[in-house]
């Protein structure tokens, strides 16, 4: 049988976001990232390729550990300005009927209290085609600004994680019983008031006693997607996530990365196969290999080396400003994103990277590989991928605002569809069930899950506390 392929738009409220410098090209349409418009024309185009959704980056802060300064992050507009993520899902919500779609907020900047209404008036409105992605947050510029002093550990960020992920559950699955909106206008019942409960939870990092605020969504919990791929991050990301998004320059580095979450998963007593893994990468595409090149050639020239770098010291909190251009890049420390270094040093043996070479390849689609070719040539590329890594789908990229995608979209999904590789109709239902065939809830072997009974232990104690 052959291995379906899926993809996600990886996108992000700003200009540019992966390929710096690509938006001076006269093609590309990312300065309009404050219009309604190109994000509803976006969303069309996304739905008529059939992709799974659009996963919606975020940071909270600036990129300013190259040359410890704003300036190149600024002069190039690299993910900065950004804007909030979750203000224009209502409006592709609201031009499409299967679209999914996965916001980024951070773990570190937002309680979870009044996140928990914003995630379900989402899901709400986008009738349970909603998800999260969940991030602890790397850079320290954005940790200032909210009142730290300075950025938590690396491990420390997902010790909080760990239980904000616990004040979610017990709001979204346990806090309203499944029957307890009646809507009855006869008696002027709205809700049981016996069925709604507070979830009294008491932790080392929050304290919140109250009830949910909203009914319960089509999904109650959104689809949960997680990023971290540093050992504590497959740690988290193992009991919790149900996508999982990885980036690295080449496929022995993606094949590693996969090996790794999936042994763990195993190791939690959850099913290696229970979760999809998307990995990042770009692709230039035309009707032939040729004109593919040419193109790739040109978006180079779009290219920006210090915005490669730019990202590539935000990403790793080293400052690549330090090093000569043809150094070797070596492995540091850091409480930044472990695991894009590692990528870089210890993934790949075969390969060695310079500091100029990491500019370059950043510079044109990110920290991911580009395949260019033409449709069969680069759908050739993706199933070899996905057969190679033991991946599930692409997490793509754009290198110009929409022309990417609409290239994907009349080139490379129908050669895969020809192929039986790619699916032609959506699932009908919540993003949930179209990713996963089930239901709209968290399967029941999701520790998620063991938080719907928490109403029942709140009522258990307090029958013991009166007794």
């Amino acid at each position: 049988m052959t291995k379906q392929i899926r993809f996600n738009a990886f996108e992000m409220n700003c200009i540019a976001h992966q390929s710096p410098g690509l938006w001076r090209h006269p093609l590309d349409r990312s300065t309009e990232y404050k219009d309604l418009e190109y994000w509803t024309d976006l969303a069309q185009i996304l739905e008529r390729g059939k992709f799974d959704g659009i996963f919606i980056a975020d940071v909270l802060g600036i990129y300013d550990v190259y040359h410890q300064s704003a300036e190149h992050a600024l002069t190039g507009a690299v993910q900065v300005p950004v804007n909030d993520p979750l203000q224009i899902v209502p409006a592709m919500a609201a031009v499409t009927k299967h679209l999914g779609f996965g916001v980024t907020t951070s773990t570190s900047f937002e309680h979870p209290y009044p996140f928990a209404r914003r995630m379900s008036t989402l899901d709400h409105l986008t009738k349970g085609r909603a998800g999260w992605n969940i991030v602890t947050s790397y850079l320290a510029s954005g940790s200032k600004n909210l009142g730290l002093n300075t950025q938590l550990s690396h491990d420390s960020r997902y010790d909080i994680a760990d239980e904000y992920l616990d004040v979610l559950y017990k709001l979204w699955e346990g806090s309203w019983e499944q029957d307890a909106v009646l809507r009855d206008k006869e008696k002027g019942i709205f809700a049981d008031h016996s069925k709604v409960h507070p979830i009294n939870h008491k932790g080392q990092y929050f304290n919140v006693p109250g009830i949910h605020l909203c009914e319960p969504s089509p999904q109650r919990t959104p689809v949960l997607y997680q990023a971290g791929a540093s050992s504590r991050g497959q740690a988290f990301a193992s009991q919790n996530a149900e996508c999982v998004f990885i980036s690295a320059p080449t496929k022995a580095a993606v094949k590693k990365l996969a090996q790794g979450i999936r042994s763990r998963l195993a190791e939690e007593g959850r099913d290696p196969r229970s979760i999809l893994i998307y990995t990042m990468l770009s692709i230039v595409v035309d009707e032939t290999d040729e004109k593919a090149q040419a193109k790739f050639k040109e978006y180079q020239q779009y290219g920006s080396y210090h915005g490669g770098l730019t990202l590539a010291s935000g990403w790793s909190g080293v400052d690549f400003s330090e090093f000569n251009a043809q150094d070797q890049v070596e492995y540091i420390h850091t409480d930044a994103i472990q695991s894009m270094l590692d990528s870089y040093v210890k993934a790949d043996p075969e390969r060695v990277w310079t500091i100029a070479e990491i500019a370059k390849f950043i510079s044109v689609g990110g920290n991911g590989p580009v395949l260019v070719g033409s449709a069969a040539a680069v759908a050739d590329r993706l199933q070899e991928w996905a057969e190679d890594t033991d991946i599930d789908g692409f997490n793509l990229a754009y290198i110009l605002a929409h022309k990417t995608f609409e290239d994907v979209v009349e080139f490379v999904v129908p050669e895969l569809q020809r192929r039986g590789a790619y699916q032609t109709e959506y699932a009908q239902g919540t993003l949930r069930e179209k990713l996963f065939g089930q239901g709209p809830l968290l399967p029941e072997t999701h520790r998620g899950a063991s938080f719907r009974h928490h109403s029942k232990q709140i009522k258990l104690e307090a029958a013991l506390e009166t007794a």
